[in-house]
């Protein structure tokens, strides 16, 4: 009897009754439930490990060599004689010239340097004051495409450019909430309030005019009812950054999704895109806050829908891969169809009623390739690039290891100590997303002056 060849591929010659010996009893619903128990223990336990000995995340020191070369533009040699000739100002800690700054500590330098230094230096990064914060969405419905280590990284780039920051994490997987140390208990302290709240004031406005007409109301229950009382302040907690606070997500967020059109075949006039947008101006967050980041679930739905509508600027990363590149391209003709079809919807009934017409704007989009390798990626990078003209960011983010370490530990990059480098695979490792914060921060100081200019301009002619 001839043998089987010994080489063959490990997909052939396989014993079904011996496969049948490997499965265990068929699997019940109560199994998913054990092997979620499991995941979010050994979550946690991997989160912890990035954070201090009693489980909370703490914000690493800055050594003077990176103050003076990212945060504060003056010369070592300089700077260490300011801080020596003002003993008020936080002095740093170690020995000799080896001094490391908290964050805290550097903004409170930086405000001295941006009172007593050289008038012709950005001490300290420009805002027009009178004007609500910029609120950037960071959005596409493919997954794994770095959406969340882009807003993660910006909204740490632009605390440690000195603005305060306010990161919104509207994706129920909660990714973005674990890399800023934030523990929501349940909905009830996420975005979810929110939307619920600007649905029950709608009923509420709805139910106004019912009465005065003598019609039947809509009820409030006991979700929409409590909902009515929450504040989005309620909702904020600081994290380990001290300039960067977080309304954070998880896994009963997604309730949201189904509850949403829910609400809206009950009352069909609610705008719901508008629910995260009232939510921010009616309580006065977008003037506590300079930048709003708002990271967002992989999926087009009424979470996303509302960041977007929200969103002064959206960013769209992706990978230079076809199936990315195609994906992208979906996810804008699908935005195409979303908001046009709102804009024709509303504006027939405000037509009609002889209201203003509504109109969705962007200050600006942009694609931005993540993950990128030069060696491999560079020919369809390009093609993507030229396909997608000024929707694209100029800069690649480049993959490297120190930001795959980064993810590993559940941190960003500007969190991970220098000295575990050396400091040139450190200096190359923040480059990356050090160029995208410089395009994102381009775009959104560029929208703040034309918004003062438009501001201006509407005060003169008035």
């Amino acid at each position: 009897m001839s043998q089987p060849p010994k080489d063959l591929p490990p997909y052939l010659g396989i014993d079904p009754a011996t496969a049948a010996s490997k499965l265990s009893d068929p699997i019940d619903t109560l199994r998913f439930a054990k092997a979620a128990n499991f995941a979010m223990r050994g979550r946690q336990d991997l989160a912890e490990r990035g954070y201090a000995p009693d489980g909370k995340k703490r914000l690493r020191r800055f050594s003077t060599w990176e103050v003076c070369k990212y945060m504060i533009p003056v010369a070592t040699a300089h700077f260490r004689r300011v801080i020596k000739a003002n003993p008020a100002l936080p002095q740093g800690e170690g020995e000799g010239n080896s001094k490391w700054f908290s964050l805290e500590d550097i903004l409170v330098l930086r405000d001295h340097f941006a009172k007593e230094g050289a008038a012709h230096r950005d001490y300290k990064s420009w805002r027009p004051e009178g004007l609500p914060a910029k609120v950037v969405s960071v959005a596409n419905f493919k997954g794994g495409v770095g959406k969340t280590s882009t807003c993660a990284h910006l909204a740490m780039s632009a605390a440690l450019d000195g603005y305060k920051v306010l990161v919104i994490d509207l994706d129920s997987q909660g990714s973005m909430t674990s890399i800023l140390g934030g523990s929501p208990e349940s909905e009830w302290n996420t975005a979810f309030p929110l939307l619920a709240r600007d649905y029950a004031r709608a009923v509420q406005a709805e139910n106004a005019l019912r009465q005065g007409r003598g019609q039947a109301e809509i009820p409030l229950d006991q979700t929409l009812t409590e909902a009515l009382s929450v504040s989005p302040r309620n909702l904020i907690e600081s994290t380990h950054w001290p300039n960067i606070d977080l309304i954070g997500a998880q896994l009963n967020l997604y309730w949201a999704e189904f509850q949403v059109p829910v609400w809206r075949m009950q009352l069909r006039s609610w705008a719901l895109w508008e629910a995260l947008t009232n939510g921010l101006d009616a309580d006065g967050i977008l003037d506590d806050y300079d930048i709003i980041f708002l990271d967002t679930p992989p999926a087009l739905g009424y979470l996303t829908i509302n960041a977007l509508a929200a969103a002064d600027i959206l960013l769209v990363p992706l990978g230079a891969s076809f199936l990315e590149f195609d994906s992208t391209g979906r996810f804008f003709d699908m935005l195409y169809s979303t908001f046009a079809s709102i804009e024709d919807g509303e504006n027939a009934v405000r037509l009609r009623d002889g209201l203003p017409q509504i109109k969705f704007e962007w200050d600006a989009v942009r694609t931005l390739i993540t993950r990128f390798d030069a060696s491999q990626q560079t020919d369809l990078a390009n093609v993507v690039q030229a396909y997608f003209g000024d929707f694209m960011t100029t800069f690649r983010q480049d993959v490297t290891a120190m930001v795959g370490q980064a993810g590993e530990q559940v941190n960003g990059i500007y969190e991970a100590d220098y000295r575990e480098f050396n400091r040139d695979t450190y200096v190359r490792g923040r480059e990356t997303f050090d160029r995208t914060w410089a395009e994102v921060k381009e775009i959104i100081l560029g929208s703040w002056w034309r918004d003062q200019m438009e501001a201006e301009e509407g005060r003169n002619d008035g």
